[in-house]
């Protein structure tokens, strides 16, 4: 089991970090562009709450909120699989794993998320998505394809960023098989449920 006092300091340093690196970098590439501290805590307690054990992430960056995610995964005897397409960022993050004692809850996948997400395999629990906006209507077949029933999805910065992700949301709302909320957390968090059936509404009832 990680140290605790061990995982927190690294998530100090990298929300530190983060936001004293975005603060002067314009350079989408080179941002950590990271999760606040309270979608972290959401996080972990989503993860413990389900005993989510199968854990996707879309948008890896330095690791902080995918660390996040395996210290929650230590008491779900969990796994989290996180994408991102930048080997720099993959580098970061993995040192960062390390640091933190969690490396042996994560693996790591490098490349475009499309691609990757193309050759996955579910069913997952819990999925998060924090990265390329404008692709997220191209990943949701596949998101819906790998998120078990009864599972959720998790997307970040549907406030902060809400008109970058309209359409995105119009479509988790306008399904049938899905129950979604905005949580307005952080930068907005997108809870979306997975029914464990699918709803059949009779012509009567209509």
């Amino acid at each position: 089991m990680a140290d605790g006092a061990r995982v927190q300091q690294v998530l100090d340093d990298l929300a530190v970090f983060g936001r004293d690196n975005d603060a002067h970098v314009t350079e989408r590439a080179r941002r950590t562009l990271n999760i606040t501290p309270e979608t972290g805590q959401l996080l972990r307690i989503l993860v413990r709450a389900m005993g989510a054990r199968r854990i996707l992430e879309i948008g890896t960056s330095n690791g902080l909120s995918t660390l996040w995610l395996a210290w929650a995964a230590e008491e779900t005897d969990g796994h989290v699989e996180t994408i991102d397409s930048s080997a720099d960022k993959h580098a970061q993050a993995r040192a960062n794993f390390a640091r933190a004692g969690l490396a042996h809850r994560i693996s790591l996948h490098l490349g475009r998320a499309l691609d990757v997400l193309a050759t996955l395999e579910g069913p997952y629990d819990l999925i998060f998505l924090d990265a390329d906006r404008a692709s997220y209507l191209d990943y949701l077949p596949h998101l819906l394809r790998l998120l078990r029933p009864g599972g959720l999805l998790v997307t970040d910065n549907v406030v902060s960023h809400a008109s970058e992700v309209t359409d995105f949301l119009a479509r988790l709302r306008a399904d049938g098989q899905l129950d979604t909320v905005t949580v307005p957390l952080g930068n907005g968090e997108e809870l979306t449920y997975k029914h464990l059936v699918i709803r059949f509404v009779s012509p009567a009832a209509k």
